[in-house]
């Protein structure tokens, strides 16, 4: 069932209904023109990630910016993407099945779709359904540069799956899909330098192997939010799949720079407005916004700008604050913004973005692909 929006324009923050999920729009737009500057000049173009945001809104406003096109995990994300417009994606994963097969290859009648393999068996099926659907689809082959999941060997094993693709009548080879996900979150900058070196070298390897056989590599993509700008700067890597810039979760901003504190590249956007619902014990809040409302697979949210107070345990429709004896208690009633541990899945636990500026509701935005996990 549709959410009822627990907003409307004109209304101020505190007036919203809660638990709510709220974008400070200042910090987000900031956080979208930061990503520009960063890789203007690198040669790699951003395909931002829309499993962080899940919305043609978002979407486009980074498609504004500069970046070529979008990215997703799902085909139900691609579809709610093509039908809001967007008019480049790449499902940056593999699909197995002839349905959903059948479901992408329709998409390419309205968006330019794409999809990664890692397999010859998945060749041969994405083949088919692009004969059946009467198109042609870009494949890229995917290569484990490690994260230990999905990917063929880079090199020979990548170059021999290539050459598959290329010889299928419906099919042309994209490139490579080269992303390190267990990088992202290595919190010193060496651990990341090292972990994104590897990755870099066995695409730079793969990519001259392809040369020397004849076949151009048109799209070398990876990265994320934790190591883009390494990515970026490596000079193999075409297209940046960051997603959670745009919003900043509180686990990747235990990152940590060159001088061995934390990156402060781009700002907190995303928020859970959550109430104050109980404070009859000492030292103890509950909050209406737990399990169902915010994602703690990355560590319990934090407070925001109330340090002094912790996030500490969440059932279903609960969250438990930790007051000490020496900060201010909060009072039932009152709303506190919660900064998610992990943004991607918090946000798909709702059905609308409320955007504020300056304490004000200024637009809601619909999380079309909420729900996309098919």
């Amino acid at each position: 069932m549709l959410q009822t929006p627990p907003a409307r324009p004109g209304m101020r923050e505190d007036e919203v209904d809660t638990p709510a999920l709220l974008i400070d729009l200042d910090a987000f737009e900031a956080n979208l023109d930061t990503m520009t500057a960063h890789l203007a000049g690198t040669g790699a173009k951003l395909r931002a990630h829309a499993k962080t945001h899940k919305s043609a809104v978002v979407a486009h406003q980074q498609i504004a910016r500069g970046a070529v096109g979008q990215c997703v995990q799902k085909v139900a994300e691609a579809e709610a993407l093509a039908w809001g417009g967007v008019a480049d994606i790449l499902v940056s994963n593999q699909v197995v099945g002839a349905d959903k097969l059948a479901r992408l290859a329709a998409l390419a009648r309205i968006t330019n779709i794409a999809v990664c393999a890692d397999d010859a068996g998945q060749v041969a099926a994405i083949e088919a359904a692009a004969r059946d659907a009467g198109i042609r689809l870009s494949v890229l082959v995917e290569i484990d540069v490690g994260m230990g999941r999905c990917g063929v060997a880079p090199g020979a094993d990548a170059v021999a799956l290539a050459h598959v693709i290329a010889a299928s009548p419906h099919l042309r080879f994209g490139g490579l899909q080269a992303y390190h996900g267990r990088a992202q979150h290595l919190r010193r900058l060496e651990e990341r330098h090292f972990a994104i070196g590897a990755a870099a070298d066995s695409a730079r390897r793969t990519v001259e192997m392809l040369r020397q056989q004849g076949l151009d590599c048109p799209i070398v993509g990876g990265a994320g939010t934790g190591t883009f700008e390494l990515e970026a700067g490596s000079g193999v890597y075409t297209e940046i799949q960051a997603g959670s810039y745009c919003f900043m979760d509180a686990d990747y901003a235990r990152n940590l720079g060159a001088s061995g504190k934390p990156v402060a590249m781009f700002r907190h956007a995303l928020f859970v407005l959550s109430t104050v619902i109980s404070a009859v014990r000492p030292g103890i809040a509950v909050l209406d916004a737990g399990h169902k409302a915010v994602a703690i697979d990355s560590g319990m949210p934090l407070v925001w700008q109330r340090p002094d107070i912790r996030y500490v345990g969440a059932s279903d429709e609960h969250g438990k604050l930790e007051v000490p004896s020496e900060a201010e208690a909060p009072k039932v009633g009152e709303k506190l913004r919660l900064v998610p541990g992990h943004c991607d899945p918090t946000v798909d636990r709702f059905d609308w973005y409320v955007g504020v500026r300056n304490g004000r509701v200024e637009c809601l935005w619909p999380i079309a692909a909420r729900g996309g996990f098919y």
